[in-house]
């Protein structure tokens, strides 16, 4: 199943983020708790065909040609709503570019299902209209989630959603187990 890019009108759409939502490890006044801050990573991994040609997550912010960029790193998930964000202009991907894969991982390693309150969604940049959305917390003992990828055919973009649990805890790990998913 995919979905084809378009707004409300039915024109096609130029911008869309990728957003990445989490609550922070609590603790109590009276326990003292030695947790790790919980630290999830958005990433979008861009390929030609089934060449990985860049990567955008927190060590590297934008695409080389800038259609893609992330818009900070939170390494809390202090905040409400979105805490990372990843911008994509459709318009300036250059046409080698056929596939964007977005994903999420677990860069301090904690599994999914020790994380509260996370979520990614794909949304319209324009309008903030939800393409997709998928709840992370108590998704399972993996450290990382392949949300889904962007495709053009025929010069139009595509989403198709995915949802898939890889482990990995930096974007440069999930590579190898993305290859199932460029076909």
């Amino acid at each position: 199943m995919f979905v084809t890019l378009r707004d409300q009108s039915g024109a096609e759409l130029n911008h869309v983020t990728m957003a990445l939502g989490w609550d922070p490890v609590r603790t109590s006044r009276w326990l003292r708790s030695r947790s790790v801050d919980i630290d999830l990573n958005a990433a979008a991994l861009l390929f030609a065909a089934d060449q990985i040609v860049d990567v955008v997550y927190h060590e590297q912010l934008s695409s080389r040609d800038g259609s893609v960029r992330h818009l900070g790193d939170s390494t809390t998930g202090e905040g409400k709503g979105d805490n990372e964000i990843i911008a994509v202009d459709l318009t300036r991907l250059p046409p080698e570019v056929t596939t964007i894969v977005f994903i999420v991982t677990s860069y301090s390693g904690q599994t999914f299902d020790q994380i509260e309150n996370a979520f990614c969604r794909l949304v319209d940049g324009m309008s903030d209209t939800e393409i997709a959305r998928y709840d992370l917390t108590g998704g399972g003992p993996h450290t990382g989630l392949v949300m889904g990828k962007l495709f053009r055919t025929n010069e139009v973009w595509q989403f198709a959603p995915i949802g898939e649990a890889i482990r990995a805890q930096h974007p440069v790990e999930a590579i190898p187990q993305l290859r199932a998913f460029l076909t």
